[in-house]
């Protein structure tokens, strides 16, 4: 495994020398871009910049393992579905032309408000993650579904989702949620989603997330990519990188091959 961060606090107003600068100089081998931050790395960039990053990240310590989108496929306005599946489409092509792995998105929401049976909105985001996941497998790009929502945050949930896209370039992106735990362990939530994680988000490793147990089973399972800091912000950033990338380490199990 490998310690990577998520542009989406911590590091949400740095450019990207900045980013490559502090996560090379703490030992942060990769970095997930949040879409809207001040790296800008978006869907703007033309055919020649989006060259010119690829090969700057191509001699870079630091690689560039996804882009974090909010594209989302819950909503009941199917004019609008079909526009954050348009866009999920245009990022994947971003991240071909990166030479980016994947692409993040997520469920954000249920609609018991409206009436809509969640069995119907599980299944619209799985077909629609499955369309995309397709679309995806042409240009090298797995789309990584983060386990994210106030209701569609529930591993069980989740799996359901899952199981309206089985392409294999359908990805869960672990988030390390306190819904994951069930009766102080993490191991039925994990059992239901481990065959389809694709990345890793991790938080506070000094909250009581059973964080040793969490990166245990991803080792058991074979799971050699990355987790990525979503931390705060910090006005000593570069020490907290430090004491986070130790502290990961020693949870990890990883502290002797370091």
């Amino acid at each position: 495994m490998k310690l990577g961060l998520v542009t989406y606090n911590l590091a949400s107003e740095w450019d990207l020398g900045t980013i490559e600068k502090n996560c090379s100089e703490t030992g942060f081998e990769g970095v997930e871009l949040r879409t809207g931050h001040a790296h800008g790395v978006e869907l703007d960039l033309g055919i020649k910049e989006r060259a010119a990053l690829r090969a700057r990240f191509a001699d870079s310590a630091v690689e560039i393992v996804g882009l974090g989108s909010v594209f989302e496929y819950d909503t009941p306005d199917e004019s609008e579905l079909k526009r954050q599946i348009a866009g999920t489409k245009e990022y994947i092509r971003l991240a071909h032309d990166l030479g980016v792995g994947g692409i993040k998105v997520r469920p954000n929401r249920v609609h018991d408000d409206r009436g809509i049976d969640r069995e119907k909105t599980f299944a619209q985001i799985g077909q629609s993650l499955q369309e995309c996941a397709v679309f995806a497998s042409d240009w090298g790009v797995q789309v990584r579904l983060e386990v994210h929502g106030r209701v569609t945050c529930e591993p069980a949930h989740m799996r359901t989702i899952m199981d309206y896209a089985p392409h294999p370039n359908a990805r869960v992106c672990w988030n390390s949620n306190n819904t994951d735990v069930v009766d102080g362990s993490i191991d039925g939530s994990f059992a239901l989603l481990e065959k389809r994680i694709g990345m890793v988000h991790i938080t506070e490793l000094w909250s009581d997330y059973p964080w040793r147990r969490l990166f245990s089973l991803l080792r058991d399972t074979g799971y050699s990519g990355y987790c990525l800091a979503e931390i705060s912000g910090s006005s000593d950033a570069l020490r907290l990188m430090r004491y986070y990338r130790a502290l990961w380490l020693a949870l990890s199990g990883l502290e002797m091959d370091a």
